[in-house]
């Protein structure tokens, strides 16, 4: 692809060489010739051998590089060129002889089902999906188009995916969720698990994570929301459009979360709280049962706005230092009593 092409895509100005090659994205630090990388800031003291570099507005020259191309954002714009530089890996239409599939499934066209795949009765592949070796459906699923199930996925009974989602290797979609009620002689007794899991088109989910079924209901994960590895989402859980939540974030069952929200890594959630759209929600925060989220930043806990967690730190911080004043004061006092009996 030349300079002049990709300085079209994005819609940004183009100084330097137009017909420069561009064959693959590469890190500033690393990106030779026949490479394209980005810088987000100041430009002037980058020193680079990329045969192009896509850079803030403003920039006409970084040296070393053949070619800069300005734009606005020029991290969204690498994203974007770099998706076409490097294409997923697309499959030829297969099923592997070692699948196994219910004679009532559909499948759709152009899709490619790995070794030891599973697809179970009444379930629904679409047109394009792939199905990477040892993925599990169950029965009553329906996949959307242009799917892309990564190895040893496991997507229950029941469960709903919409169109080009992807789920990474180990994901578990639709496992009964953490309900039970205590019965008269101090037993557990599990309450039914029999909702859905519905997740909409664009979304993806990380490695190992899991998205419990509804306990009565549905857990709904919304249009363009991406999950991390190893995040926990219970059951009847509602999260949004758009969403982006990091690792090891773990979600009770009943929370809802809005649209347009960003939530850190390892945040917890208890039951019921709701989280409203444009909330950003720092790492390793406690977001207490029932708590409700305005808009805004949120760190800590419990959760509290940011400036109120800066202010509590910073007292914090200062304790240590309060206590040798005390300590002083202590003997300054001691000093003058000691004064005052001598008189």
């Amino acid at each position: 692809m030349r300079t002049r092409e990709i300085a079209e895509i994005i819609g940004g100005k183009l100084f330097g060489n137009g017909e420069t090659e561009i064959t693959a994205a590469a890190d500033i630090s690393a990106a030779g010739p026949g490479r394209i990388s980005f810088v987000k800031g100041d430009a002037s003291a980058i020193e680079t051998t990329a045969g192009c570099v896509i850079a803030p507005e403003g920039a006409e020259a970084i040296s070393g590089a053949e070619c800069v191309i300005a734009v606005r954002d020029p991290k969204l714009a690498f994203a974007r060129i770099a998706a076409l530089l490097h294409p997923p890996k697309v499959r030829p239409p297969e099923i592997h002889p070692t699948a196994v599939i219910a004679s009532d499934a559909e499948i759709g066209e152009g899709v490619f089902i790995g070794a030891f795949c599973t697809v179970g009765e009444r379930s629904t592949i679409g047109n394009g999906t792939h199905l990477r070796a040892g993925a599990k459906i169950g029965d009553g699923v329906t996949l959307g188009e242009e799917c892309v199930i990564h190895p040893n996925v496991f997507i229950e009974d029941g469960s709903t995916l919409g169109d080009r989602v992807i789920l990474h290797a180990g994901v578990v979609v639709g496992a009964d969720g953490f309900g039970y009620v205590r019965g008269e002689s101090g037993e557990y007794e599990k309450f039914p698990q029999i909702g859905t899991v519905v997740i909409e088109d664009d979304v993806e989910i990380g490695a190992n994570t899991c998205i419990d079924r509804g306990a009565l209901g549905e857990t709904r994960i919304g249009a363009g929301t991406k999950i991390d590895n190893l995040v926990q989402v219970g059951h009847n859980v509602q999260i949004g459009k758009r969403c982006v939540i990091a690792a090891q974030t773990g979600i009770s069952g009943s929370v809802t979360i809005e649209d347009d929200c960003v939530i850190g890594g390892q945040v917890g959630f208890g039951d019921h709280a709701r989280v409203q759209s444009g909330a950003v929600i720092g790492s390793q925060a406690g977001v207490l049962p029932g708590k409700i989220v305005r808009p805004g930043v949120w760190w800590g806990t419990p959760i509290q706005p940011l400036d109120e967690y800066k202010r509590q730190n910073a007292h914090v911080k200062g304790l240590d230092r309060l206590k040798n004043e005390i300590r002083e004061l202590k003997k300054k006092l001691e000093k003058i009593k000691e004064g005052n009996e001598d008189q």
